[in-house]
């Protein structure tokens, strides 16, 4: 089974080159010297990747899956979101479907 980091990475460099700038959204945990946790980044759900067409400037997420790869509860409330907005959203589980998502394919 193909990891997911691997996908990313894949999309990453395939929509790089169609005229697109894409981040990668990293979030982490860091356990605090009082013993609190802090969340770093971003929502929960929100999707992998993310940036904009250099064309028009529409702005795109994408959330990236392996072969078996499900929706979280909170990435289905993002694609709820998302969808009531004007950006491009879809679930890749390859560069082929990313570049679908941001239409360049």
């Amino acid at each position: 089974m193909t990891r997911e980091q691997q996908i990313q990475n894949e999309i990453r460099v395939a929509i790089s080159k169609h005229n697109c700038t894409v981040f990668r959204a990293n979030v982490g945990k860091v356990k605090m010297d009082n013993g609190r946790w802090f969340d770093t980044g971003l929502p929960k759900g929100f999707p992998d990747l993310f940036g904009f067409r250099h064309s028009d400037g529409k702005i795109f997420f994408i959330e990236c899956k392996n072969e078996k790869g499900r929706l979280r509860d909170d990435q289905k409330r993002f694609k709820q979101f998302a969808a009531s907005l004007p950006v491009l959203y879809g679930v890749a589980r390859s560069a082929e479907d990313a570049l679908k998502i941001v239409g360049e394919l």
